[in-house]
């Protein structure tokens, strides 16, 4: 996957999967809006183990599906 996308975009094909993002573009609040999926899987832990061997880019790891109103987030 070294095809550059919008968030909106990496939402749409990686609907309710964690994803790690090569970001490319930040707005003003610092989210990411753009950039390259270097990984994806519903599973979390699978997503964070690919995170530990990304060295010398700039990431996140985002969540593509809806938070539910009960679950806390903390950032």
């Amino acid at each position: 996957m070294n095809q550059i996308m919008s968030l909106e975009a990496i939402k749409k094909e990686f609907g309710g999967e964690w994803v790690l993002i090569a970001y490319t573009e930040l707005d003003d609040e610092m989210r990411v809006t753009q950039g390259r999926v270097l990984a994806h899987s519903p599973n979390r832990d699978e997503v964070y183990r690919k995170l530990l061997s990304i060295r010398g880019q700039q990431v996140a790891v985002e969540y593509m599906g809806e938070v539910p109103e009960d679950l806390a987030v903390v950032l």
